[in-house]
């Protein structure tokens, strides 16, 4: 089976990995240009491009597939270049650009697209992050038929995972990544034997998992515990939970939700207490104690090492997020 694999970051790599590793003839990949990272601001290539590259796989990295968009001549060139691959199908992860309808019937079985949420729960662009941040107690990978719309095609396979308690946005990434890979080579092995039953998606249980504005990190003391303590962990590796105190930014990795007294007369964002486990901040509706901070440029340190540089005392108040 030939085909045209689109992605862009490290879970459409692993996809991508895995579907090399079956055996599949991948002729061309599609991924987003080029973008600046790390300190030095260099382009750097995504880690589909990377991959591919070490195989020597040809890859297109159109800014649009709009043929009447910004960018006619990337849409026209990449046009092309999926035409000549005369695949049987398009595999689709997380690639980041829409794919119009003139690209969704090139391929002879359509395009497939690997979605980390158990459809129609969170289709969009950030479904770990918001799975994490709004307390799921389960998730999964669902592959799917893609049609015009938003993650709204009939579902070809799917399987369930549990959310477990103290899982970040990473933890769990790296869990449905290549889970995501074998699914997807089961989905294509099922395609070529005309056994997949592809199944509606509900209308009920919609929700969209938009994509995470760096803004949204800065943590609003007045929320509950709970809510401020997945929030830390859907925010874990990005962009990072972060909040303001003696006019100092710091980023939030590390938390539990605690009773403590002091917490229902204190202001949100209060700190109630220090020590070595722990910095006990009064919330909404309890404590929460944070337990691995990180200052602007330094690393992220468990609290005890985190005090040797940075002092925070009883009464203290973290700041409210910005108007």
């Amino acid at each position: 089976m030939r085909l045209v694999f689109a992605g862009t970051p490290e879970f459409a790599r692993t996809a991508l990995e895995s579907l090399h590793a079956a055996g599949f003839e991948i002729v061309l990949v599609l991924t987003q240009p080029d973008r600046p990272a790390g300190r030095g601001m260099k382009l750097q290539a995504s880690p589909v491009k990377q991959f591919a590259l070490e195989q020597g796989i040809a890859v297109a990295q159109p800014r649009s597939l709009r043929l009447d968009g910004k960018f006619p001549d990337d849409a026209v060139a990449a046009k092309a270049a999926i035409e000549a691959a005369s695949a049987d199908a398009m595999v689709v992860a997380a690639y980041g650009l829409i794919l119009p309808q003139w690209v969704l019937d090139q391929p002879r079985l359509g395009c497939l697209n690997i979605h980390a949420s158990l459809l129609p729960r969170w289709r969009g662009a950030a479904p770990i992050h918001r799975a994490i941040e709004s307390g799921d107690p389960e998730t999964g990978v669902t592959i799917m038929q893609m049609d015009a719309g938003l993650d709204t095609g009939n579902m070809l396979l799917t399987e369930r995972l549990t959310i477990e308690a103290r899982e970040t946005t990473a933890s769990l990434h790296d869990k449905l990544a290549p889970l995501g890979g074998r699914l997807i080579v089961d989905a294509l092995h099922g395609a070529a034997q005309s056994r997949l039953q592809p199944v509606r998606q509900p209308d009920e249980g919609v929700t969209y998992a938009h994509k995470i504005d760096k803004a949204e990190a800065f943590l609003d003391w007045s929320q509950a515990a709970a809510v401020l303590e997945r929030r830390i962990r859907a925010f874990d590796p990005f962009p990072g939970a972060s909040a303001t105190v003696a006019g100092e930014p710091l980023k939030l990795w590390g938390s539990r939700i605690e009773e403590a007294q002091g917490a229902s007369i204190a202001e949100p964002g209060t700190v109630l207490a220090v020590d070595a486990s722990g910095v006990a901040v009064a919330a909404g509706d309890g404590v929460l104690r944070l337990t691995q901070l990180q200052r602007a440029g330094g690393k992220r340190l468990a609290v005890a090492d985190f005090l040797r540089g940075f002092s925070l005392a009883p009464g203290m108040v973290f700041g409210k997020p910005p108007a």
